[in-house]
């Protein structure tokens, strides 16, 4: 249960946050730029939302991806703690998150042209936002993986496979943006190699 009776608390003043374990790091640590970086994924898919309610199917998959990224930010606040060192059974992302991304990664390309070219962030406001938060997702993603190197026992498989398949997803998503008939679209946006030279 989360109480947030206060929103100033004074405690990181010095340039350290506290863990959900209580251990404190500085605010520059890799762990705390991880959940951070997720955090900011979170918050643009908040924006690239205001654009998806005309697609009722893609909304509500994002709506479940925001509430999964607050799970990923718990996860990686909690790191290498068993049940038993906590008192407490740690909220971890768990396979089958994994495993719905990927179902729904297939949906939505299930109703896209094949892709021959790369694509431009771009199209419908709701694809180019939901490119922006791809890439930080991709940023989230490398982080995380970085900490994973340097601590292997603080991030779990199954957290670092839902960063690699929600960039997928986040991409799909954009392209699904540009070709849904509620969202408007007109389709892909394509690279042209060289147009402007």
């Amino acid at each position: 249960m989360v109480t947030l009776n206060k929103i100033y608390t004074r405690t990181g003043d010095k340039g350290t946050t506290a863990l959900a374990t209580g251990e404190r790091l500085p605010k520059h640590a890799l762990r705390i730029e991880s959940y951070g970086t997720v955090d900011e994924t979170n918050s643009a898919v908040g924006m690239a939302r205001l654009h998806t309610g005309g697609i009722p199917a893609l909304d509500a998959m994002l709506a479940r991806i925001q509430n999964d990224l607050f799970d990923l930010g718990a996860d990686l606040a909690t790191p290498g703690k068993t049940a038993a060192e906590l008192g407490y059974e740690p909220l971890r992302v768990v396979e089958a998150q994994v495993t719905r991304l990927e179902r729904e990664i297939d949906e939505l390309n299930g109703n896209l042209e094949p892709l021959r070219s790369f694509v431009l962030p771009g199209g419908t406001a709701a694809a180019a936002h939901l490119h922006l938060a791809r890439t930080i997702c991709r940023r989230a993603e490398r982080l995380t993986v970085a900490l994973a190197h340097e601590t292997p026992d603080g991030v779990s498989e199954a957290a670092l496979k839902y960063l690699n398949r929600l960039s997928d997803f986040l991409f799909v998503a954009a392209r699904y943006a540009n070709w849904a008939p509620e969202g408007r679209g007109t389709g892909d946006v394509l690279w042209t190699p060289g147009a402007h030279r």
